[in-house]
């Protein structure tokens, strides 16, 4: 199955976080002198943002406040360290089989309370227990799994009671073998989506077996059509091959044996595999190959995604309704007049869980595409805040004065020769009572600028997510392809624009 969805809020990556401008250092004492663009002129769209105290040019990110709030702040707090909540707005797919395509999702904030301690790298994905990387990716088995699998082998163990009685109590060994071997099968199904994603340059996030079957997720949408088709195609196609093979395997083996069980149901249960994800509905790989046609015919994948998504939907609503009314008909072979009350039960509620596993996948599919839409405006010049240079043992005081002369909402701390050494915390700033801040100087308030933290000003969408996600942080130093100082940029800025993108229709 193949799913585009996500889940999770787009939360502020600070306590509060100010609005500030973005700038770049002119020639002069990097001391005393504000980082702003080489040219004087700043274009609206493509330029660092206006003056903040210009009403005609609003700061995009600011909510009404100005660069006095810099002047403001509590009298009590730790200098250090201000509240931070992390969180980020990543899609997390439900459970099923196939590619889930995947956004980079906005910076998780750091939390370090000094700058005398490295940036935190971020956290490898988890989900489950880890069994390997093949082709370099970790594969995961979620705790969902066992559930599924003490089901299967429950199920499994109860058909070869009928089939092989003298088996006895192993009859529920070979059925969690048959279930370990299932789950394999499903394994292989999705490294068929991350071989071709490999193929392709999209980077695979992990692969996770759970309940329903396996994701793929994938970091990254096809570039063509043509390659969304290959890709959903693949897994579905070994599938079958499986199926293929299971059944040459089972030629070999004498019929009503444990191996030829265990085969046969094998080869059923890919066939049925590879049948279900080619059903045409988001998030099921037959609804990503509709997607794609429908992309090539229109060329506008979000026209491919909306029409596979309502009929993801529809299927969903067929199989609640169907499903049920299909096993009592005794059309998928049980004879209608064996079927108990419990059996009905257990139908309904498969038929219930499935629908409900592509519902939400067709929902989280249009959300995708519509934060895909949406990525391209989340540009890093864009949302800079400008920034004035100071030294390490300059006081807070003397600091925020230059800020608020500057119009700048942003200090960086730089060496004798202008080079920048850290970033000053929002957090931090805030945490210092007004009366102390005389005494108090920037650089024990400033986190130590590693490679991870200097970002260009060119990164726009996906790129600026995925390079802000590689590092956690609060505040980036913004820099053009020459290496000078733009500005300063605010995870919680992006977050905000993040919000404001999404909330705006298609």
């Amino acid at each position: 199955m193949d799913e585009s969805g996500g889940s999770g809020q787009p939360r502020s990556g600070t306590d509060e976080a100010d609005e500030r401008r973005t700038g770049q250092p002119r020639p002069g004492d990097p001391a005393t002198t504000t980082a702003r663009p080489p040219s004087d002129q700043e274009p609206p769209t493509t330029g660092p943002p206006a003056d903040p105290t210009d009403p005609a040019h609003p700061d995009p990110a600011d909510d009404g406040t100005t660069t006095e709030r810099f002047r403001k702040a509590p009298e009590t707090g730790n200098a250090s360290a201000g509240n931070q909540d992390e969180g980020r707005p990543a899609p997390a797919p439900p459970a099923g089989t196939g590619h889930h395509p995947t956004p980079g999702p906005t910076p998780e904030p750091a939390r370090g309370k000094s700058r005398k301690g490295p940036t935190r790298r971020a956290k490898e994905p988890g989900g489950g227990l880890l069994m390997g990387r093949p082709f370099g990716v970790p594969v995961y088995v979620a705790p969902s799994w066992f559930l599924v699998a003490a089901l299967i082998t429950w199920v499994f163990g109860g058909q070869l009671d009928r089939v092989l009685p003298e088996l006895g109590m192993a009859r529920y060994l070979v059925s969690l073998f048959f279930a370990v071997a299932f789950y394999a099968s499903v394994l292989v199904h999705e490294l068929a989506h991350t071989v071709a994603a490999l193929r392709f340059g999209l980077p695979v996030r992990r692969i996770q077996l759970q309940f329903f079957g396996g994701v793929s997720e994938i970091e990254k949408e096809s570039e063509t059509p043509g390659r969304e088709f290959v890709l959903a195609f693949v897994g579905p196609l070994l599938s079958v091959i499986l199926g293929g093979l299971f059944y040459l395997a089972l030629l070999a083996v004498e019929p009503g044996t444990v191996p030829g069980v265990l085969l046969a149901g094998l080869m059923i249960s890919n066939l049925i595999v590879a049948a279900f994800n080619l059903l045409p509905g988001l998030p099921l790989d037959g609804g990503r190959m509709l997607r794609a046609v429908v992309w090539k015919i229109t060329g506008r994948p979000m026209s491919g995604t909306i029409a596979a998504a309502w009929v993801g939907r529809a299927l969903a609503i067929t199989v609640l309704i169907g499903l049920p009314l299909l096993t009592h008909s005794g059309a998928l072979g049980a004879d209608a007049e064996d079927i108990g009350g419990m059996d009905t039960v257990m139908d309904a509620l498969l038929a219930a869980i499935l629908a409900a596993i592509i519902w939400t996948g067709a929902g989280n599919s249009l959300r995708m595409a519509r934060l895909r839409e949406h990525l391209p405006e989340l540009r890093a010049r864009a949302l800079t805040r400008r920034a004035v240079p100071v030294e390490t043992d300059t006081p807070l005081s003397e600091a925020l004065r230059r800020a608020n002369d500057a119009g700048a909402r942003a200090l960086v701390v730089v060496d004798a020769d202008g080079e920048p050494l850290s970033l000053v915390r929002e957090a931090a700033i805030v945490g210092v009572p007004e009366h102390r801040r005389p005494w108090v100087a920037v650089g024990g308030l400033a986190q130590d600028l590693t490679d991870g933290m200097r970002v260009s000003a060119e990164l726009a969408g996906e790129d600026l997510l995925e390079v802000l996600r590689a590092t956690p942080a609060t505040e980036y130093l913004v820099v053009e392809d020459s290496g000078e100082i733009y500005g300063v940029l605010s995870a919680a800025d992006v977050e905000k624009a993040f919000v404001k993108a999404m909330a705006r229709p298609s």
